[in-house]
C-alpha cells in the first residue's frame, strides 16, 4: 500500500491532498504586503465546518478585533505583516532584558523602586549613621576647659597625656570597610562610663557609636589601664622617697611619720554568677531595703591624694577584715608604720 498523496495520485486520499495544495496556495496571502487587506486573507483561509457533523454548533467567524490586536498588527506597526513574529518579539525581549538589568533588588514589579532599597543595594557595607555632635563639641577647641573637666573629671591636658600613654594599647588601624575610632574618643567613652556609670545605651547615643561597640571599647581601655598604667602610676613609695612623703604629710596635716592614708569604700555590683554570698552587702541592703551586692575597695593615698596602693575584696567583708587581708598589712605591722 502506497501513501503517496501527491497531485497525480489515484489513492483515496487524493481529494484531501488537493485541498491541502489549495490551502498552501493561500498561505502567501497571510504574509503579503500592505496592499492586501488582512481580513480578506483570513476569510480566504476560513473554511466552514461541515453542517452534517456539527449541525447543532453555530459557526462564528473570528472577530476582526482579535485578528488585528493579537495576531496581525496594523500597517504602521513594523512594516510588513509578517514582521510582528520576529521583530516584535525581538524588541520585547530586548526591552524586558534591559528593564531587568536596570531594576534594583528593591524595585517592585511595576518598575517603581523604593529609594532606601536602591541605596542599600548600591552600598557594599551598611553602617548606621549616628550623630557625634556632643563629643565633637567637647573635643573641639571651642569647648571651655571647665566644661571638659566637669564631664571627664580631669583637665584637657591630663586627658591628652592619658591618651598618649594608652595609644599603643588601644589604637586600631583603618580597614578597607571603615575608618577606625580615634584613640581620644575611645578613652573618652571609658572615662565617661567610669565617671557617671551611665547605661551603655546613653553612652552610645552621646558618642555616636553602637552599644556593643561602646561595651567593647570600655573593656579594652579597662585592660589597658590595668596592664599599662597601673604598674607605672600606682606604686608604693620606696624607702628613699618614704621620708619625703612623711615630711609632706606632717607639713600639710601636722601628723609625723605618715606615708599614706587608708580608706575603704563599697562599689555596688550586679548579682554575680558565682559565690553570691561572698558579695552580699548587709549594710547596703539595710539602707536600700533590697538585696544588694558590692565589692570592697581599699585605697592608700599620699599627701597629694595620689593612690599608692589599691586592694579589692568581696563586699561581705568588713573594713577591718579587708585591712587584715591586705597584702602589705603584715609588712607595715612589723615595722610599726600601719595607719588607719
Amino acid at each position: 500500500m502506497h501513501d503517496d498523496v501527491g497531485p497525480g495520485s489515484s489513492q483515496p486520499n487524493a481529494p484531501f491532498a488537493a485541498d491541502a495544495d489549495a490551502d498552501s496556495a493561500n498561505i502567501p496571502l497571510l504574509f503579503a504586503a500592505h496592499e492586501h487587506d488582512h481580513h480578506q486573507a483570513v476569510d480566504a483561509m476560513m473554511m466552514p465546518l461541515p453542517p452534517q457533523v456539527f449541525a447543532d454548533l453555530p459557526v462564528n467567524p473570528i472577530p476582526s478585533s482579535v485578528v488585528q490586536g493579537s495576531i496581525f498588527p496594523g500597517a504602521g506597526e513594523g512594516g510588513a505583516t509578517g514582521s510582528t513574529s520576529r521583530s516584535g518579539n525581538r524588541r520585547r525581549r530586548q526591552t524586558r532584558s534591559s528593564s531587568q538589568s536596570n531594576d534594583a533588588p528593591g524595585e517592585s514589579s511595576g518598575g517603581q523602586a523604593h529609594a532606601p532599597d536602591r541605596a542599600r543595594a548600591s552600598r557594599r557595607v551598611w553602617v548606621r549613621k549616628r550623630s557625634t555632635e556632643w563629643w565633637d563639641h567637647l573635643d573641639g577647641p571651642s569647648c571651655p576647659d571647665a566644661e571638659f573637666r566637669l564631664a571627664f573629671r580631669m583637665s584637657r591636658a591630663t586627658f591628652g597625656t592619658l591618651c598618649d600613654a594608652l595609644r599603643g594599647a588601644v589604637a586600631k588601624e583603618d580597614t578597607a570597610l571603615r575608618t577606625a575610632i580615634p584613640v581620644r574618643q575611645r578613652v573618652a567613652v571609658c572615662l565617661w562610663r567610669l565617671a557617671t556609670a551611665e547605661p551603655l545605651r546613653e553612652v552610645s547615643r552621646r558618642f555616636g557609636l553602637g552599644i556593643s561597640t561602646c561595651h567593647s571599647i570600655v573593656l579594652q581601655v579597662y585592660h589597658a589601664l590595668a596592664t599599662v598604667l597601673r604598674p607605672k602610676t600606682i606604686t608604693w613609695p620606696e624607702p628613699d622617697s618614704a621620708a619625703t612623703v612623711a615630711t609632706r604629710f606632717e607639713a600639710a596635716y601636722g601628723l609625723p611619720g605618715i606615708i599614706g592614708a587608708v580608706y575603704t569604700t563599697r562599689v555596688p555590683v550586679v548579682v554575680p554568677k558565682a559565690n553570691v554570698a561572698a558579695y552580699y552587702d548587709r549594710g547596703l541592703t539595710e539602707r536600700s531595703q533590697k538585696a544588694s551586692y558590692s565589692v570592697a575597695v581599699q585605697v592608700v593615698a599620699d599627701a597629694d591624694g595620689a593612690f599608692t596602693d589599691v586592694w579589692i575584696e568581696p563586699g561581705s567583708l568588713s573594713d577591718a577584715a579587708v585591712l587584715g587581708r591586705w597584702a602589705l598589712s603584715g609588712l607595715l605591722g612589723a615595722t610599726g608604720r600601719s595607719s588607719g
